[in-house]
């Protein structure tokens, strides 16, 4: 995109100033000397300097302008063609500032576009997960409240049946929805960790109180090994929560009677958490897809379980700048390691 009016208006000042010092210069020589031969000369000599000062200053103008005018066809296509900017030239003077920051806000402009991209693909991932993982539950429920309005069930034993499976429907749904409501806050940046040094044996304790009555109610013993002097620079109750969906993982993926333990350990180097079970472990080729939504290994297990438990820990603990592995061993354990590096 290219526009000479600058040009023109440097053409007609210059002219205008210069035709103006000429009349002043041969004013002030008729009055004081008169017309002769040398003034002539001289202003055959002042009108060469003044197209030669208009060449050089018109020049470097032109250049100015040039560049302006380069930079402002790159904006264009950027903005009309969506084109990738050419590889930056680095410039001296205000010439050179100007496109330093001209890319300086090409890449804010690139990242801001990158991340509202990657936003609406979150928010439509998220709403098509959701209304995927409703059907079911949802289909189940309609299903018991025809069965119950229509007296098709006279038994009271399957009624009590009916209505507590329709319990288990609505807790399952709940929690899903409360857990990725929780989810896209924290991956949309939403949730700020407070973090402050607490100590490790509180957050583990209060993660077991939390899971109390279900190993209860499944006869399971959780084991915890924590020095009451480790501490760590985190959020205590976003941890606490890690925790208690590592260990809900841990009971539902073991039988009745089984050992759960919760150990922590620290060194110069990292601070870390381990959660194992006796379960039945993962297949090494479904453990790089056990932090994904709704991805659950074994389905016969727990069939109310939602399978975003884990992926809200991974959440939860990457958000807090730590990492979070399994190992396991397929058909005996599995162990969820959550490290903080000091």
């Amino acid at each position: 995109m290219k526009s000479d009016y600058e040009r023109n208006q440097y053409r007609k000042k210059y002219a205008g100033v210069t035709g103006l010092f000429f009349l002043l210069y041969l004013g002030w020589n008729l009055a004081t000397r008169g017309v002769d031969r040398s003034l002539w000369g001289s202003l055959a000599w002042l009108f060469l300097f003044s197209v030669v000062i208009y060449v050089v200053s018109y020049r470097a103008l032109n250049q100015v302008y040039s560049e302006i005018e380069r930079i402002t066809e790159i904006m264009t296509d950027i903005m009309e063609e969506g084109e990738e900017p050419p590889a930056e030239e680095y410039k001296e003077g205000t010439i050179g500032i100007l496109y330093t920051n001209f890319y300086k806000m090409v890449g804010v402009l690139k990242e801001s576009r990158n991340r509202e991209l990657k936003e609406k693909i979150f928010l439509r991932d998220i709403i098509s997960d959701i209304s995927h993982q409703l059907k079911t539950p949802l289909s189940s429920l309609m299903v018991f409240v025809e069965l119950l309005l229509e007296d098709k069930v006279e038994n009271r034993d399957k009624q009590k049946q009916i209505l507590t499976e329709a319990g288990n429907q609505l807790n399952r749904m709940e929690w899903m929805v409360l857990s990725m409501l929780k989810l896209a806050r924290i991956e949309a940046g939403a949730i700020q960790f407070e973090k402050q040094q607490i100590h490790l044996e509180a957050v583990i304790l209060q993660a077991a109180e939390g899971v109390q009555f279900l190993l209860k109610k499944r006869e399971q013993e959780l084991i915890m090994q924590c020095d009451s002097e480790l501490r760590l620079v985190c959020d205590g109750e976003w941890l606490t929560e890690a925790i208690i969906n590592l260990l809900k993982n841990a009971s539902d993926y073991s039988e009745e009677g089984r050992r759960i333990w919760v150990e922590a350990e620290q060194t110069k180097v990292y601070t870390r958490i381990y959660v194992r079970d006796e379960g039945c472990g993962i297949p090494e080729q479904e453990l790089p897809n056990i932090f994904k939504r709704f991805y659950r290994v074994h389905q016969e297990v727990n069939p109310n379980s939602v399978g975003i438990g884990l992926s809200l820990t991974k959440s939860i603990v990457n958000g807090m700048g730590g990492t979070i592995h399994v190992k396991s061993e397929e058909g005996k354990s599995a162990c969820f390691v959550i490290t903080f590096v000091r």
